[in-house]
């Protein structure tokens, strides 16, 4: 038993490892001294300060920002109402519909998705972009809401309809606080899944949009220079941040849809 503790702890550091020390190099990396990364130099903040003052990297982060934005928005508001639909009624095809997104590859939903741009003769832009992010968005809200209504109370919306509230008023006043943190979980994680998106923004972007994952892209062609390093981890911060705030507005998002509410 000992040594079967041993190698499952060997190998789970092994594979932690391999995935975090990566980014770990990554945020050390972004206060090099150097603009090479073969070797430390020394700690500055001059790339960061470097960011702040470049026009490119700063107009990429406000279309991504702007993208995430109005994706979030719309998708949280589409993604609840499929998710209260998937609950309520049990439609054997929508939730085919609502998850398919999710469960194709993004390579294979990007060029879907530039194929019929292009057959509508659209022209590829932000909005392009933002509509792409939001048709893979919706099922990620939709999960989200279907969970926290699996953990629900439903003699609370009963007792609403009993004293002559409309479906409608039930929803507002009773069902809709009661899943606002589930709501609010998936508006941040399509957020995040926006904000940090490559594969579809790539395909429905069009030569006139750069984003801040196309931006980085186009940097760590010809090098991986701290200034990428620095980008990186403020990308990363956010992308933790939201996680982490998602995560704990929803904790029965990682949880079994047959437990109690949380």
């Amino acid at each position: 038993m000992r040594r079967r503790s041993a190698w499952l702890w060997s190998a789970a550091l092994a594979a932690y490892a391999f995935l975090y020390l990566p980014l770990i190099i990554v945020v050390v990396y972004s206060f090099n001294d150097s603009r090479l990364n073969a070797e430390w130099v020394g700690f500055t903040l001059d790339w960061y300060r470097k960011l702040a003052h470049n026009e490119e990297m700063l107009t990429a982060a406000g279309n991504s920002l702007l993208i995430a934005l109005m994706t979030s928005v719309v998708s949280t508001a589409l993604g609840t109402m499929a998710g209260v639909a998937m609950y309520r009624y049990r439609l054997r095809l929508l939730p085919v519909l609502v998850l398919t997104p999710i469960a194709i590859p993004e390579i294979l939903m990007g060029v879907a998705l530039l194929i019929f741009f292009v057959l509508l003769d659209f022209t590829l832009g932000i909005v392009s972009v933002t509509l792409a992010h939001i048709a893979f968005c919706i099922g990620f809200v939709a999960i989200v809401v279907r969970s926290r209504l699996a953990g629900m109370d439903e003699s609370l919306t009963e007792a609403a309809r009993d004293c002559g509230a409309a479906p409608w008023q039930a929803f507002r006043y009773v069902t809709l606080p009661l899943i606002m943190p589930g709501v609010i979980a998936g508006a941040l994680m399509a957020f995040t899944l926006s904000i940090d998106d490559f594969v579809i923004t790539f395909f429905t972007a069009g030569a006139g949009t750069v984003t801040l994952p196309l931006q980085i892209y186009s940097m760590i062609k010809i090098a991986v220079t701290p200034e990428v390093n620095a980008v990186s981890t403020l990308l990363m911060l956010l992308t933790l941040a939201l996680i982490v705030i998602a995560s704990r507005l929803s904790p029965t998002l990682f949880r079994s849809e047959q437990g109690g509410p949380s």
